[in-house]
């Protein structure tokens, strides 16, 4: 033990603390200070934890105590309040720098010790600084720009009320602040981790080394004696299902029998520490089976493999699309080409670790079981924990997220606690290491694809043939989903009279797959986007007017048969032309020896509106003549908050101050559907109008022109309103009919430099022209599309999770401010017709044609396709013979 002196936001504190004692568990757990968060395990990898001591930068899960004596430490609430906010804070929230705001307060000060020894920095100089500080959302550009214009705000050469949109612009088509942004520049937006729960046990988790096996035998009793230990819960103490499985019920929240991959949940621990969980759970001993591991879908799909479900296919689903003759139009073609193309396992990466909490409230069999998680889609996820932990009265609240990008679409860590809680029958909280984290989540599909491609003399498309397998892991998860989507948006942008495609999805014992974004279409449209750039230059036509003549007009359909009345792809493609030419200019004029540039496009149309889908949305006007909006629209960081408030603020004339929402308690909102699939702003956007709507009406008739007017006409102040999609989807045998009612379209553009003789891929600039109908926000759109990016970019050059090897932010090369690169974005408005005020969305959609762009750049600047992601340096000099 060591006494020492400090300050903390200029406060100073005397105190005796333990050698060890790291200085962001005496900030969270001693000060209440919650702003800096953990997300990498104490290595020092993500910078999220970033405080400021004796004005330097510092890694606070890093740090100790005891070696602090004398210093002067601030954190992110030292700097700043929502009510007084610093003008860095304010300079990230108009930057648009902030998304889901995990990140922010290790980025906000980090710019704070930064921009006091470099009040004038140039971009290199900041690339260099904030190397160390991770972010998944934005990627980066947001961010760099928010550090400029905190330089510009500290120099005095303009002021945030300058910078700031004037209420006079109107609520449409202004990039408004987000409503959630300052209390997340200022650290006291509460996530998970940060929410006081008092008498709380913490949880640790026994998992299998194996990546298949059979539960034989457990004991836990030496573990059970150990110091602090509550006690051991397996599988038998779990009174429901025991399956948190989104489709089918082969997801157990703890496995009884059949352990399908390494990872697999067996017991929980809880004990009054972290530590003393942990420890305990070292202690459990477990017997093994160790069972032959199925570790591809050639060996799933092998003739007498044995199955990795008992009594299960391994072949979950076989999915068709026909539409013509695409055999006979591909024998027929002027020119067809052929490939067999692969995208690998990729990991949503948010950087919040899979942290959940529990507890009841109330007593007996009468108590609610309160939970709190990551959902996307908390009224489903409460349904389906009903039945897999066996308890009917469940309230599910969604704190603020660190990102997720489809991931919570399954239920992971929240089932872990919900039985906890229930069975301990105290508050509970589970906060998984990094590694875990990776373990129990899902991930984008890997997928195989074998194409075929021609065109006629002409250079007009003819037909498309593709044949997929669609590796699943171990568990089902929304796989179906994916292999649908995948079928659905086949023919991105493109007329194509004659298309076949056939998709299987295969159990391995291997991490499933699962909903990621884009989820499906990103892996379909990398093989057809680059064997368009194939077949293009088979025939001697530019990439860009091969596409361009082959766009997809209004009139014509797609391979689902469904004859489009709009099409915004073909403005989108007339936009990006001068960028182009300019590109392939320069690109031609800037060859040097061993470093090749190249310029490569892809294009995407992404549907939204699914059948059938369905979102309520419920408004209240309130006493104070302010509205509040309910519904259960989750916001992991894409910008649903500024989505509502600001429709809500249009159509009824009031500032935004004055819209409430109320989106995250399952027993406070109407079910609103899953934040995924771009569906929410078309969706739950109609829902919301429809709802102001029905109170405006009401107002109208009655001649009220507040709350209690309306009470005094007998009318209710509360309006609910549900849109739901008309339309029924495809056949099942063909996949013909409409999929979706509305798309988004865009085409991107890559521009890189190859070193032919190292393998390295350097992106210089990426162009993005996006068409996502009427714009709500702006700077959200720019910042989901430069996002999307950066993301896309991970996929095509650098990211691939490999189960048991990728185990943190350096093993899975996590993109940093070292491989970001220019960005433009390019925003056409075409109102779609079936969209509330004209809007679609643009979340998922960002990323799907950029990881394509980015091949055929390098299929430009080296003459070699590449048919597998990513693009290794290794993979690009074997594929160019100098392996």
């Amino acid at each position: 033990m060591k006494k020492i002196q400090l300050k903390v936001n200029g406060r100073a504190k005397q105190l005796v603390v333990d050698e060890d004692l790291k200085l962001l568990d005496y900030l969270r757990e001693h000060l209440g200070l919650t702003g800096a968060k953990q997300s990498c395990d104490r290595k020092g990898q993500c910078g999220a934890c970033t405080v400021v001591v004796n004005g330097k930068a510092t890694r606070s899960c890093l740090a100790k105590v005891a070696r602090l004596d004398g210093a002067d430490v601030i954190t992110v609430e030292g700097l700043g309040t929502p009510e007084n906010p610093h003008l860095i804070q304010e300079a990230f929230v108009l930057a648009g720098a902030i998304q889901c705001g995990f990140c922010t307060p290790g980025m906000i000060m980090m710019a704070k010790a930064f921009l006091d020894t470099n009040p004038n920095p140039g971009r290199d100089e900041i690339k260099k600084a904030f190397r160390g500080n991770l972010c998944r959302c934005t990627g980066y550009q947001r961010i760099i720009e928010a550090v400029e214009l905190a330089a510009r705000f500290l120099r005095g050469e303009t002021t945030p009320a300058q910078v700031r949109p004037s209420p006079a612009q109107g609520h449409i088509g202004v990039s408004h602040p987000r409503p959630s942004s300052l209390m997340k520049a200022c650290g006291v937006a509460q996530f998970t981790a940060d929410i006081p729960l008092p008498n709380a046990l913490e949880l640790a988790v026994v998992r299998s080394p194996h990546h298949n096996a059979r539960l034989k035998r457990i004991d836990s009793a030496k573990a059970e004696k150990m110091p602090g230990v509550a006690g051991v819960m397996t599988a038998k103490d779990i009174k429901g299902s025991n399956s948190v499985g989104m489709l089918m019920p082969d997801e157990p929240i703890l496995c009884a029998d059949r352990l399908p991959l390494l990872g697999a949940p067996i017991a929980i621990v809880a004990a009054e520490t972290r530590a003393q969980a942990l420890a305990a759970a070292e202690a459990v001993h477990v017997e093994y089976e160790v069972l032959p591991r199925i570790s591809t879908p050639e060996e799933a799909m092998a003739e007498n493999a044995p199955t990795v479900h008992d009594g299960l296919p391994n072949i979950i689903l076989t999915k068709k699309q026909i539409k013509g003759d695409a055999q006979k139009a591909l024998s027929e073609s002027a020119v067809a080409i052929e490939g067999d193309f692969e995208t690998q396992i990729v990991h949503q990466a948010a950087l919040e670790p899979e942290v959940a909490a529990a507890y009841l409230e109330g007593e007996g069999e009468d108590a609610q079981l309160v939970i709190f998680g990551r959902s996307i889609a908390i009224h489903l996820h409460a349904l389906i924990l009903q039945g897999g932990l066996g308890w009917g009265n469940i309230r599910y609240e969604e704190p603020f997220v660190g990102g997720q990008f489809g991931i919570k679409s399954d239920i992971t860590s929240e089932g872990i606690v919900g039985a906890a809680a229930l069975h301990f029958r105290r508050p509970v909280r589970y906060i998984p290491s990094l590694t875990e984290s990776f373990w129990m989540t899902t991930k984008r599909h890997p997928y195989q694809m074998k194409v075929r491609l021609g065109a006629d003399a002409k250079g007009k498309l003819t037909g498309y043939e593709m044949n997929f397998v669609v590796e699943n892991g171990a568990h089902t998860s929304t796989g179906p989903i994916i292999v649908g989507r995948s079928i659905e948006m086949l023919s991105g942008s493109y007329q194509i009279p004659n298309v076949f495609a056939e998709g299987r999805l295969v159990y391995t014992n291997n991490i499933w797959g699962g909903s990621a974004r884009g989820a499906g279409p990103p892996q379909v449209n990398y093989a057809f986007e680059v064997a368009m750039d194939l077949l293009a230059h088979r025939m001697k036509i530019d990439p860009y007017e091969f596409r361009r003549m082959n766009a997809l007009q209004v009139g014509e359909s797609m391979s689902t048969g469904h004859v489009v009345d709009q099409w915004a792809f073909n403005e989108c493609i007339a936009k990006l032309k001068p960028d182009y030419e300019r590109a392939k200019k320069e690109a031609k004029a800037k060859q040097n020896g061993h470093i090749r540039r190249g310029v490569g496009i892809a294009g995407a149309s992404f549907g939204v509106g699914g059948a059938g889908d369905i979102s309520n949305v419920a408004v209240e006007l309130d006493p104070d003549g302010g509205l509040t909006v309910y519904g259960s629209v989750a916001d992991p960081g894409e910008g649903n908050d500024a989505m509502l408030s600001q429709i809500a603020a249009h159509l009824m004339s009031l500032p935004q101050e004055k819209i409430r929402l109320v989106t995250r308690d399952s027993t406070k909102t109407p079910d609103s559907g899953v934040s995924a699939g771009s569906r929410q702003t078309y969706l739950s956007g109609h829902a919301l109008v429809k709802a102001i709507e029905a109170l405006k009406s009401a107002m109208k008739e009655t001649g009220a022109k507040t709350h209690q007017d309306l009470l005094n006409a007998g009318k209710p102040t509360r309006y609910l309103a549900t849109h739901t999609m008309p339309h029924t989807g495809l056949d099942p045998e063909a996949g013909q009919g409409i999929a979706w009612e509305s798309q988004i379209h865009g085409i991107q553009m890559a521009e890189v430099e190859v070193d032919t003789k190292t393998g390295e891929v350097r992106i210089l600039k990426m162009t993005a022209v996006v068409d996502p109908g009427t714009i709500i926000n702006p700077l959200a759109v720019i910042g989901q599309l430069e996002g999307g990016m950066d993301m896309g970019a991970g996929m095509a050059l650098r990211e691939e999770y490999v189960h048991g090897e990728s185990v943190d932010w350096i093993t899975y090369k996590f993109p940093t401010m070292r491989t970001t690169f220019d960005m433009k974005v390019l925003l056409s408005e075409s109102p779609r017709k079936g969209g509330p005020l004209g809007c679609t969305g643009v979340g998922e959609f960002t990323l799907v044609p950029t990881h394509p762009a980015i091949a055929n750049a390098v299929y430009d600047a080296i003459g070699v396709p590449m048919y597998r992601i990513p693009i290794t340096p290794e993979r690009l000099l074997a594929a160019m013979g100098k392996k």
